[in-house]
């Protein structure tokens, strides 16, 4: 019996968790939850469906403790670094931006093994993370990652000659002309159901640029040898290429069952996770290069990421104020990369590396206020 943190509760790598651990009862026992708690019947309901003893959250508190007399209550912004901190099997970080990177110092810290879906604690505060995770005690969720985790146990380390993420192209990736995207044109992903802001990265492919970034801390690897390509299908998840001309490739349905019981369970697997695939009927497996200059943020996540230091984070950063400024219909969807290079090149000379969270914290306030004076200038 695994005892589990759940970070990010009530989205949907937190929902589906759930649904885990209530298929497999003897397997997972959940000893707290956190959310934002902007929906708090919704962590109720999660509180006393897996009786869980603590619970985090940043608003409505009042209504939750009200409704959860006997399970202990934590608010504010911290809530889920301090319940990162209370001693399990394993934390999974579900947690949705930066905010995420203060939860998995601190599970890291304490000890706990992390499942990370977080993929911005890596991209702002790669260094800090990689620093204090002790070996096998970070382990992926993002499908991508899980997948070159899964393929790279075939073969040695320094027999690895590269990684290739694949990407299902969001929903432009038949659409020449981008200029004219509403907002629910970019949240009707062809494959995947995730919450808004993941949506819209895929749409734009900055989630791949994240993604690589990720891959380069995860795997310690150089950017030249970390590829991505376009796969519509999203059954092949990701691919590890050998010296030896080898690659190996983990393919699954395009769910995130696979990856989220693979990660809290590690190093074992949970029987019938995901169905299996089909091998009894025909498919069609797609891959093509992407076009860069329709999505150029996969060459400034490159870009950033060579440059190291403070880059990624500013990159991340900046790129969440300009997608929080999209869903709020302040502009254009083409003005976000666009907005997001264009705080990168201010900054550029911000090369040197964050001490700790409170330096992190403040190269992304620097961006976001550059940012923002940015977006009071463009319009729709």
């Amino acid at each position: 019996m695994r005892d589990i943190v759940i970070l990010g509760s009530t989205g949907s790598i937190g929902v589906q968790a759930l649904e885990i651990v209530e298929a497999n009862p003897t397997l997972f026992r959940v000893v707290a939850l956190t959310s934002t708690g902007k929906n708090p019947s919704v962590i109720i309901e999660q509180a006393k469906k897996y009786k869980v003893l603590v619970v985090g959250v940043t608003t409505n508190a009042d209504v939750i403790r009200e409704a959860l007399p006997d399970v202990s209550v934590i608010d504010g912004p911290e809530s889920s670094t301090e319940i990162a901190a209370i001693t399990c099997d394993v934390v999974l970080n579900a947690i949705t931006g930066s905010i995420g990177l203060g939860p998995t110092l601190s599970a890291l810290k304490a000890g706990n093994r992390v499942a990370l879906a977080n993929k911005e604690s890596l991209v702002a505060g790669g260094e800090l993370v990689m620093k204090l995770a002790k070996p096998d005690q970070l382990i992926p969720v993002d499908s991508e990652h899980s997948a070159i985790w899964q393929s790279i146990m075939a073969g040695k380390k320094e027999e690895v000659s590269r990684l290739i993420l694949t990407a299902s192209g969001g929903p432009f990736r038949e659409r020449a002309d981008l200029s004219s995207v509403t907002i629910e044109d970019a949240l009707a992903h062809p494959t995947w159901s995730m919450g808004p802001v993941v949506t819209i990265n895929s749409a734009t492919l900055l989630n791949k640029g994240l993604e690589i970034i990720e891959a380069h801390y995860l795997f310690n690897l150089p950017y030249s040898r970390i590829d991505a390509v376009i796969h519509p299908q999203s059954v092949i998840h990701s691919m590890v290429e050998y010296i030896d001309g080898s690659t190996i490739a983990q393919a699954s349905p395009p769910n995130m069952k696979g990856p989220i019981a693979y990660a809290i369970n590690w190093p074992h697997r949970v029987a019938k996770a995901t169905a299996p695939i089909d091998w009894s009927a025909k498919h069609v497996w797609e891959f093509s290069p992407i076009d860069e200059a329709r999505f150029p943020a996969i060459s400034l996540a490159r870009s950033c990421g060579d440059a190291g230091g403070s880059l990624p984070a500013i990159f991340n950063a900046a790129n969440e104020s300009f997608v929080a400024a999209f869903l709020g219909r302040k502009i254009a969807f083409t003005s976000i990369i666009e907005g997001v290079d264009n705080v990168v090149q201010k900054l550029a000379g911000n090369t040197q590396s964050a001490r700790d969270i409170n330096d992190v914290s403040a190269i992304e306030q620097n961006a976001r206020v550059i940012a923002d004076s940015i977006i009071k200038e463009m319009v729709v």
